[in-house]
């Protein structure tokens, strides 16, 4: 890994940006102190709810962070397919007693204002999903100090990111919970995702660019397997969820290890982008009608969720999850890095002592 990165943190571990107030200051902040990269996310927030936080990260932490922005999204959904889904969801809204949200609320997420907030107030790393920046835009953060990462889901996607200028490139494979970070939202595509492992050793063979690995990581020992194939440093974003510092709702904490929710599944339900959560009544129920429309569909589907947490129903939130959430463990975020830091160790020392060419075998 490039030392520009390395020696930001100590132990190879990056907490996951998750949007949705997720990944509070508290938790970003616990993280750094551990010793691994924590990030906040940018996602969903007003310019200044990113620089208050960012203002109060800094109150709680003297260690390198990170920030998270989504890429400004296309104007491609087709009107008339988010009426029809809006129409499917009037039950829904009747159910929950509210009102299906606007689907025009905007489809940049603030992104140039975000932008400048980084740029006049300069933190160590800020990480892009959705899609790949400008290389103006990489140029001026490195500039002022930024250290850049993009999420890329193929080696096509990787190789955008290099050439944009990028210093690392976060390879997220399809076993990843909550939104794939795929550059193009091609329905197409849907259902073709690369897992993670095969996706690195791709990557490694085209790309010459650090990678940070991201998808359904939960042990240190998945760590180990990631680092031994060609990363630098592993992502994990399900296994900080159910922390006390995360700001999940209690119900999706709940639910990671609840039998009731057996599997995950990729859906456009929740967003109109594909995004791996816990399959429930509402992913099932309208998954597979949802059409390719982000963020008309997470405008639209926003007051219903809402509205099932409010009334402690899980089964109509998003519940967005790694294909390892079965592993979760309840542990303050600070000690789940030592205890991954440990497994890391205990890892490689297991696979040092199998004599060469045996596979551990005799």
């Amino acid at each position: 890994m490039s030392s520009a990165l390395t020696d930001l943190f100590p132990h190879p571990i990056v907490q996951a940006p998750m949007a949705g107030g997720v990944s509070l200051p508290r938790l970003t902040a616990a993280v750094c102190e551990a010793g691994g990269l924590g990030f906040l996310a940018a996602g969903y927030k007003t310019a200044d709810g990113l620089y208050q936080e960012i203002k109060q990260l800094r109150s709680l932490t003297t260690r390198p962070f990170g920030v998270n922005l989504f890429m400004p999204q296309p104007e491609n959904a087709e009107r008339g397919a988010v009426e029809v889904y809006a129409h499917q969801l009037a039950g829904e809204a009747a159910w929950y007693e509210t009102e299906l949200g606007d689907p025009d609320s905007g489809r940049d997420d603030g992104y140039d204002a975000k932008l400048s907030v980084l740029l006049d107030n300069p933190v160590p790393v800020v990480s892009f999903h959705f899609g790949v920046p400008s290389g103006e835009t990489l140029a001026s953060l490195r500039r002022a100090g930024t250290f850049t990462l993009v999420t890329a889901t193929t080696t096509e996607e990787a190789l955008a990111v290099e050439r944009a200028g990028a210093d690392a490139v976060i390879v997220q494979g399809v076993e990843a919970g909550g939104h794939q970070g795929t550059h193009r939202d091609n329905p197409e595509t849907d259902g073709s995702g690369i897992g993670l492992l095969a996706l690195i050793a791709q990557v490694r063979g085209s790309v010459n660019l650090p990678v940070v690995a991201a998808g359904g990581l939960m042990r240190g020992s998945q760590i180990a397997a990631v680092l031994a194939a060609g990363a630098s440093a592993a992502q994990l974003g399900t296994a900080f969820l159910v922390t006390p510092e995360s700001g999940a709702h209690a119900l999706h904490k709940q639910a990671l290890t609840n039998p009731l929710f057996v599997r995950t599944e990729l859906t456009r339900a929740f967003s109109g982008r594909p995004a791996r959560g816990l399959v429930n009544r509402f992913l099932r129920e309208h998954g597979p009608y949802a059409p390719a429309a982000y963020p008309e569909v997470h405008h639209l589907t926003a007051p219903l969720r809402k509205a099932a947490a409010r009334a402690g129903d899980a089964q109509g939130m998003a519940l967005w999850a790694g294909q390892g959430h079965r592993l979760a463990r309840e542990l303050p975020a600070g000690q789940l890095v030592e205890v991954l830091v440990s497994e890391i160790a205990a890892a490689r020392t297991a696979l040092s002592e199998y004599p060469a060419g045996d596979g551990g075998l005799s």
